[in-house]
């Protein structure tokens, strides 16, 4: 139904006004999933306002440290010992986002790692805007299995060929993406974009030494403590437990994130250490809150929330929050 209708999208005063005017599809391979993993290749399909492709583009990149899970992603150390720097291709990569909405799947990833690596060569993405295609195919109500990539393709019929290959993982989201902005245009749906702020300070651990084999694992490594260099203080006040609905959050309590948020991620933890609650990085018995978009999206956290029973919020609702935290017990 939804493809039936945005096939109906053709006369350009259909179009709905306020929607972009081009698109950066990415899709970035990585050394691991945390603060301190590296981008070992990208690649862009730049869309026009339609969602018709302009062109692509695919780099490797040189990380500068073990691979990580080789068995996914297929990159030895040996492929990207003379693979370019990321601060080699930045300008280039920069160039194919600029003035576009960076389109993605599991967007706050992506961005994420991509913020992390200009802010390590000293430069800004040029990206304002993102659109997770997860909260797109929620929007349109898709009869989807699971959230994953494959699942996504599958709907709409594009063929993967290399799944975890940069490349191809761009293809195939750019190609799910068309039928979904038509859709989405079709149905006067507004597209979920969220702000993207990039960093502007950063500090990198120890850099991990290579691995002596092909990288095809994580022997002998050691992850360094990519953080801002701006150090939250350990909060001072006791865990006084769980958060109670309908009660305010009180000073101590251990709060977690998970999923994309509108706020950036590091603003939202700065805005709760600011009030006197402990950020944590992980779910415990001993968590008091998690605040997540996505309550259904099966990550680790969340899951690790609902066996806990730990009491789940969404942003807005923790925002409200934020405004009347209550004082520690003395």
């Amino acid at each position: 139904m939804l493809e039936d209708r945005a096939t109906a999208v053709s006369s350009p005063t259909q179009w709905p006004a306020a929607y972009p005017q081009g698109y950066a599809v990415v899709d970035v391979e990585t050394t691991g999933l945390a603060r301190h993993d590296r981008i070992i290749s990208a690649a862009v399909y730049r869309l026009d306002a339609r969602g018709e492709v302009e062109d692509h583009w695919y780099t490797l990149v040189n990380p500068e440290r073990d691979p990580g899970p080789v068995w996914i992603h297929g990159l030895t150390s040996e492929v990207l010992k003379g693979a370019p720097l990321f601060a080699d291709i930045a300008e280039e990569f920069a160039a194919r986002l600029e003035g576009r909405v960076l389109v993605a799947h599991n967007a706050v990833f992506d961005w994420q790692m991509i913020a992390r690596e200009y802010a390590r060569a000293e430069r800004r993405a040029p990206v304002r805007q993102r659109l997770c295609t997860i909260a797109l195919s929620k929007e349109l109500g898709l009869p989807l299995p699971n959230h994953k990539l494959e699942s996504l393709a599958a709907h709409f019929g594009v063929v993967q060929q290399r799944a975890h290959h940069a490349l191809d993982d761009a293809r195939v989201l750019a190609e799910a993406f068309r039928p979904s902005l038509r859709a989405a245009a079709a149905g006067g749906v507004r597209l979920p974009l969220l702000e993207c702020r990039a960093l502007t300070e950063w500090s990198d651990g120890p850099v991990p030494r290579q691995s002596s084999g092909d990288g095809g694992g994580y022997g002998g490594y050691r992850p360094g403590s990519w953080r801002p260099s701006r150090k939250r203080p350990a909060c001072p006040y006791p865990n006084p437990g769980r958060y109670e609905d309908g009660k305010p959050l009180k000073q101590g309590m251990r709060v977690a994130f998970s999923g994309d948020t509108s706020v950036e991620r590091e603003l939202l933890e700065d805005r709760a250490t600011e009030c006197g609650l402990h950020v944590a990085s992980s779910i415990s018995r001993l968590t008091s809150l998690l605040v997540t978009n996505d309550p259904d999206s099966g990550t680790s956290k969340t899951v690790k929330a609902r066996q806990f029973g730990t009491p789940v919020v969404d942003e807005a609702a923790f925002g409200q929050l934020l405004r009347d935290v209550a004082p520690a017990d003395e």
